[in-house]
C-alpha cells in the first residue's frame, strides 16, 4: 500500500494552493545560510517562510536569506513578525507584494514584546483588509476556538494557533484547545510556534491538524539538519498515525492475543 502522505488524495490545500509536505519551516535563526539550506533539503518543505522586515527587499539577491532560497523551488511565504499593530501589518503585507511575492502572507500582530503572544482583535482586522485585498491570509492566533472561528468567517485561508509561546519548545500545552479548533472550523489548521522536537511535531499531527510550521526547533537545535529530517519524518508519521486510528485508551489490560478458541490442556 503506497504512503498516503505521497498520495493525491492527502494533500495539503491553502487557498488554491496545493503541497505534498504538511511541514512548514522558517528561515530564521540559523548558524549560517548553508546550514539553511541543508535543512530546509533534508525537511521536504516545500512552503517557507520570510520575515519580510528582516530581510533586504531592495537587493533579494545579496540577502543572505532570499539569495540563499530557490524561488522555482519553495513557495516563499511572506510574514508580518514584528508587527503590533493592524495598520503596521497590513502595510508590510503589502510592502511584501509590491516586492514581487506573490498574494500569500502569514500575518503576525503580537500584543505582548514578552510572550510575543497576538493580539487577537488587531490580528482579526489586519485579516478582513488583507482578504478584501485579495490576499491569502494565513494568521497566527492564539488556542481560542472562537477567534478560530472569527478568522474563518473573515475569510482566513486557514488558522495557525500557536502551541506554546514562541521559539519556547514547550510543545504542545493545549490539546484539548487544538481539538475545539478542529471541531470549530473547516478550514485547515496549521500548529504555528512551540514545537520543540520530533514528538511534538508527531503529537500535533496526531490530533488531526493539516500541518506544522517550525522554526527555532529546527534552526537551534544542537544539528538542524539532523533535526529537520527527524521533524519531515514525525509529520509524517503522524499524519498517518491520525488517518490510521489509534486504538481506545483503556483503564485495565487487554491480552493481545484473543482467549476464544484456545485449546485448553
Amino acid at each position: 500500500m503506497p504512503s498516503l502522505t505521497k498520495s493525491s488524495e492527502d494533500l495539503l490545500k491553502i487557498g488554491s494552493l496545493v503541497f505534498r509536505s504538511r511541514l512548514i519551516v522558517g528561515t530564521g535563526k540559523y548558524p549560517s545560510p548553508q546550514i539553511m539550506r541543508e535543512a530546509l533539503e533534508a525537511s521536504g518543505a516545500q512552503m517557507v517562510t520570510v520575515a519580510v522586515r528582516r530581510v533586504d527587499l531592495k537587493n533579494r539577491v545579496a540577502d543572505p536569506i532570499l539569495g540563499s532560497l530557490d524561488a522555482s523551488r519553495y513557495t516563499l511565504l511572506p510574514n508580518t513578525a514584528g508587527c503590533h499593530t493592524a495598520q503596521e501589518a497590513v502595510r508590510v503585507a503589502r510592502l511584501a507584494r509590491a516586492a514581487g511575492f506573490s498574494n500569500l502572507i502569514k500575518l503576525e500582530v503580537i500584543g505582548d514584546q514578552k510572550t510575543l503572544l497576538p493580539d487577537t482583535e488587531a490580528l482579526l482586522e489586519a485579516t478582513k483588509i488583507l482578504v478584501k485585498e485579495g490576499f491569502i491570509v494565513m494568521p497566527y492566533t492564539n488556542d481560542d476556538p472562537i477567534v478560530a472561528k472569527k478568522l474563518e468567517d473573515a475569510g482566513a485561508a486557514c488558522v495557525m494557533p500557536l502551541a506554546a509561546p514562541i521559539g519556547s519548545g514547550q510543545g504542545i500545552l493545549n490539546p484539548i484547545n487544538i481539538r475545539f479548533i478542529l471541531e470549530a472550523v473547516s478550514v485547515p489548521v496549521i500548529v504555528d510556534a512551540g514545537v520543540g522536537t520530533a514528538s511534538d511535531a508527531a503529537i500535533a499531527m496526531e490530533l488531526g491538524v493539516s500541518g506544522v510550521l517550525m522554526n527555532t526547533g529546527i534552526a537551534e537545535a544542537g544539528n538542524p539538519v539532523m533535526m529537520a529530517e527527524a521533524m519531515r519524518l514525525a509529520v509524517e508519521a503522524g499524519r498517518l498515525a491520525f488517518l490510521a486510528g489509534r486504538i481506545p485508551k483503556k483503564s485495565y489490560a487487554s491480552a493481545s492475543s484473543p482467549q476464544a478458541g484456545v485449546i485448553r490442556t
